[in-house]
C-alpha cells in the first residue's frame, strides 16, 4: 500500500503495488543508471516519472480489417478464433499465433518466443492489436509481435493502455521494455495522488507564463488526453512539455545567475591602473595595426581589470581573428602594474605555439616569458618553479603542469585560459587558488552559440572579435568523394610546386580491423613511397613522444617538409601561414566543430586557401548535413548553432569537461523562446526579489541539486 503521508518523490520503487519485487529491483537499478539516482535502492517514484517518452503514437482510431492497407501502422479490435504455439528452426524457438476476426474480415497475429500468451489470448478473447500490417501470402493481413490490449469487459470499455489511445513510446530502460514500462508508469500515475506533488516554481511566475501545474504536466506528458494534438507532443511543444522545459531551464539559469552574483560580490585581489606609461607599453608590443573589433574588445577587458570586481570575461573569436594579441596586451597591463600572468592551454602543442608567438611579440620588451609543460626535465621544472615563486617570471605559459603541487606564484593577478571547455572544473579551480582572486580571461576559438553562452557561460561577460584581419580570404571548402582522389593528389602537387604546404588529416593513428578507415601511419608511408616520393613528408599524432612531435613540427614550420600527415592533434595550436591546403580524410567521421577547427589551420597567409573534405560513399543523412554546411559557410557562429542543433550542447562542448548538465527534455536550439522567457524571469528575481522568503526558498532548491554546480571559473 502507498503511505498517504509519504511525498510522491520519496516513494521507493518497491512500494508500488502490483509490481513484483524482482521487477521493482530491475527497475530501480535501471532508473539509477539512467536518471542519476544515488543508488538502485534509493531510486524513487519521482525519479521514475522523470523518465519521459521519446515519442508518441496515435492508436486511438480503430480500423476495420477491411480498411487495412499494406505497410500501415493501425489498431484493430478483433475476437480470437484459433490460437496455439508451434516450434520453428529445429525446435529452439516457438511461435504463438492466433487467427481472429471482426465483422469485416480475418487476420493472423504471431509472436516470437512468447508461448506464455496462450494462457491469456485464448479462443473468444476480445483484443486490441497495434502494429505494422502486411498482406500475407494467402491475401489476408498479418502482424508480427504487435502490442495488444485484452478487453476484459463485454462492452470493451476496459482502460486501454497500449492501444486504442494516444500512446507514449519509451526507450528501453535496462531490462524493462517499453510496453512493461508503460504499464508500470500508467498504474503508478493512476494510484498516486498527484495533487500532493510539490510545486517548486513561484505562483506568480507560473501565472505570468501561463504554465500548467507541475503535477498535471507529468500526468499529461506520459498519457496525453484523448483530444490532445499528437503532433504537438511529438514536436515537444505541448503545454506539458513547455512546463517541464521551462522548469528545467529555470534551475540552470538561476544557478548560473547566483554564481555570477557571488563572483561579483567577492573582493578583488588586484589594483590595476592605466596611465601613459602603461598605454605606451601596450602600444610598443603591437606588431601590426589592430582591427576595430580588437580595439573594442581590449577596451572592454581593460575596463574590467580597472574596475572594483574581479574580471570574468569570455573572449570569443574565430580561428585567426587575433585573440592572442589582445590577450597579450591585457597581460602587459597586468605586468606593468606589478602582477604576474598565467596562460593555461589544453595541449603541449597549443602551449608551445602560444609560447613561440608571445615570445616573438614581446621580444623587445623587458618581460620574462617562460613555458612550463609536463615533458620538461625535473631540473628545468625546478628552475621555472623558482622563477614563478620569486616573481622573476612575468608570464608563465603552460598546460595542466601550471597547477602541479610544485608551482607557486609570487603575485598572480591575471589568468588567461585558452579553449576553456577542454579543462575540467577542478583544474580551473586549482589555477584560481594560486592568485589573489585574479582577473580571468577565457579565450575560445570554438564559437559558442548565444543560447549556450546565456546558460553555461552566463556568469561570464562576453566579448566577441567579429572582424578578421585585413587581407584574409575565406577558405574555399569542397566535399569530394573517393573518385576524386587522383585529381586531389595532382592539385596538391601543383600547390607544393607553387611553394606552399599541405596538411592531410586522418581520424585514426593506425589501421583498425573493425573500421574501414585510412590511417595516418600507414598512409604517411604510402604517400612517401608511392604518391609524393619527391616531397618531404612528416607525421604527427598524439601517440608520438614529445621530442618526435617537436622535430616534425619544426620541419614543417621551417618549410623543409611540404606535407604534414596528422590526426586531430593539430586541431588547435598549429600556425604555419605558408600552409594553404587542408585535406580531411573520412570527413564524414568528424564533428562540425572539429572540421571547422581543422579548417582554421589554413588561410593564415595572404594566399587563397582550400579545405577538401574527402568523404566515404556511406554517409548518413546527418553527415551529409554537416559536410554541406561546411561548404556553405566559414561563419563559426552559424556552424556552432548547427553543431548544437545536431549533437546537443553537452556533446558539442564535451559534457564531462564542460560541466553542462544533460537536459532531459529541453533543447537550447529548439526551445530558445522558452529560454528567453526563463532568462527574463530570473533577471527579475535577482534584481527585485533578493530579500524575500520565496527567493531564499529557490536558492535552497538549487543548492540541493548537485548537477547545478556547473563548470566554474572562480
Amino acid at each position: 500500500m502507498l503511505k498517504p503521508s509519504t511525498p510522491l518523490v520519496e516513494l521507493h520503487l518497491h512500494e508500488i503495488p502490483r509490481v513484483a519485487m524482482k521487477t521493482a529491483q530491475k527497475l530501480a537499478a535501471a532508473v539509477a543508471a539512467n536518471i542519476s539516482a544515488a543508488a538502485p535502492r534509493d531510486a524513487t517514484v519521482g525519479d521514475l516519472i522523470h523518465y519521459l517518452p521519446m515519442r508518441y503514437e496515435d492508436r486511438s482510431n480503430l480500423t476495420r480489417i477491411s480498411g487495412l492497407t499494406h505497410g500501415e501502422y493501425a489498431t484493430v479490435e478483433v475476437e480470437v478464433r484459433v490460437a496455439g504455439t508451434y516450434p520453428v528452426k529445429g525446435g529452439k524457438l516457438r511461435i504463438f499465433e492466433f487467427s481472429a476476426v471482426d465483422r469485416t474480415g480475418q487476420i493472423r497475429a504471431f509472436w516470437w518466443n512468447q508461448a506464455y500468451l496462450q494462457k491469456t489470448l485464448i479462443r473468444g478473447a476480445r483484443v486490441l492489436l497495434y502494429g505494422q500490417w502486411k498482406r500475407g501470402r494467402r491475401g489476408s493481413f498479418e502482424v508480427e509481435n504487435p502490442d495488444y490490449e485484452l478487453l476484459a469487459d463485454e462492452d470493451g470499455s476496459a482502460d486501454a493502455i497500449h492501444t486504442g489511445r494516444r500512446v507514449p513510446v519509451y526507450r528501453k530502460l535496462g531490462d524493462i521494455r517499453t510496453k512493461q514500462l508503460r504499464s508500470i508508469m500508467h498504474y503508478t500515475l493512476s494510484m498516486l495522488d498527484m495533487s500532493r506533488m510539490k510545486e517548486l516554481l513561484p505562483g506568480d511566475l507560473i501565472a505570468r507564463n501561463t504554465l500548467i501545474p507541475r503535477s498535471e504536466a507529468y500526468r499529461q506528458i506520459h498519457f496525453p488526453a484523448e483530444d490532445a494534438p499528437i503532433e504537438l507532443y511529438n514536436l515537444m511543444q505541448s503545454p506539458a512539455h513547455r512546463r517541464l522545459i521551462f522548469e528545467e531551464f529555470f534551475w540552470l539559469v538561476l544557478a548560473v545567475g547566483l554564481r555570477k552574483q557571488g563572483r561579483e560580490e567577492s573582493p578583488k585581489g588586484t589594483v590595476i591602473e592605466t596611465g601613459d606609461r602603461v598605454r605606451n607599453a601596450v602600444r610598443r608590443v603591437l606588431p601590426f595595426k589592430p582591427t576595430g573589433a580588437q580595439k573594442r574588445v581590449l577596451r572592454e577587458i581593460v575596463n574590467d581589470m580597472t574596475g572594483p570586481k574581479p574580471m570574468n570575461r569570455l573572449l570569443q573569436g574565430d580561428v585567426g581573428s587575433g585573440k592572442t594579441i589582445v590577450a597579450v596586451q591585457a597581460a602587459v597591463v597586468a605586468i606593468e602594474n606589478g602582477y604576474q600572468t598565467a596562460l593555461m592551454a589544453p595541449t603541449e602543442i597549443l602551449a608551445e605555439q602560444h609560447s613561440r608567438t608571445i615570445k616573438h611579440i614581446l621580444a623587445k620588451s623587458p618581460y620574462r616569458v617562460e613555458l612550463l609543460t609536463g615533458s620538461l626535465g625535473s631540473a628545468r621544472k625546478r628552475e621555472l618553479y623558482e622563477a614563478a615563486a620569486s616573481g622573476e617570471a612575468d608570464l608563465m605559459i603552460g598546460t595542466h603542469a601550471l597547477i602541479q603541487e610544485g608551482v607557486r606564484f609570487h603575485k598572480l593577478g591575471f589568468v588567461i585560459i585558452d579553449e576553456q571547455h577542454r579543462f575540467g572544473v577542478l583544474q580551473r579551480a586549482e589555477l584560481m587558488k594560486r592568485g589573489y582572486n585574479p582577473d580571468v580571461l577565457v579565450m575560445t576559438a570554438t564559437p559558442i552559440p548565444r543560447s549556450l553562452a546565456m546558460t553555461v557561460y552566463g556568469d561570464l561577460d562576453v566579448s566577441i572579435i567579429d572582424e578578421m584581419p585585413p587581407g584574409r580570404k575565406p577558405v574555399v571548402t569542397k566535399v569530394r568523394g573517393e573518385d576524386a582522389r587522383a585529381r586531389i593528389y595532382r592539385f596538391l602537387d601543383q600547390i607544393i610546386q607553387q611553394g606552399r604546404q599541405v596538411y592531410i588529416v586522418y581520424p585514426l593513428v593506425e589501421e583498425s580491423e573493425k573500421l574501414d578507415l585510412l590511417a595516418a601511419t600507414q598512409m604517411a608511408e604510402r604517400l612517401r613511397t608511392e604518391i609524393f616520393p619527391q616531397h618531404e613528408i612528416v607525421l604527427v599524432h598524439g601517440k608520438m613522444k614529445q621530442d618526435e612531435k617537436d622535430r616534425a613540427m619544426e620541419e614543417f614550420r621551417s618549410g623543409a617538409a611540404k606535407i604534414m600527415v596528422a590526426t586531430t592533434v593539430i586541431e588547435v595550436g598549429v600556425d604555419v601561414p605558408n600552409a594553404s591546403v587542408m585535406v580531411i580524410e573520412h570527413a564524414e567521421r568528424f564533428g562540425l566543430s572539429q572540421l571547422h577547427q581543422l579548417r582554421g589551420r589554413v588561410g593564415r597567409g595572404d594566399e587563397q586557401a582550400y579545405c577538401i573534405l574527402l568523404a566515404g560513399d556511406k554517409r548518413t543523412s546527418e553527415a551529409r548535413e554537416r559536410l554541406a554546411i561546411m561548404e556553405e559557410t566559414n561563419d563559426g557562429f552559424r556552424i556552432a548553432e548547427k553543431d548544437m542543433e545536431l549533437r546537443g550542447p553537452g556533446e558539442m562542448m564535451g559534457t564531462r569537461q564542460s560541466g553542462i548538465p544533460a537536459f532531459k527534455i529541453g533543447n537550447l536550439v529548439r526551445d530558445h523562446a522558452v529560454l528567453e522567457s526563463v532568462k527574463r524571469e530570473v533577471d527579475l528575481l535577482l534584481t527585485t526579489q533578493q530579500n524575500t522568503r520565496e527567493f531564499a526558498r529557490l536558492v535552497e532548491v538549487v543548492k540541493k541539486q548537485p548537477k547545478y554546480r556547473l563548470a566554474s571559473i572562480g
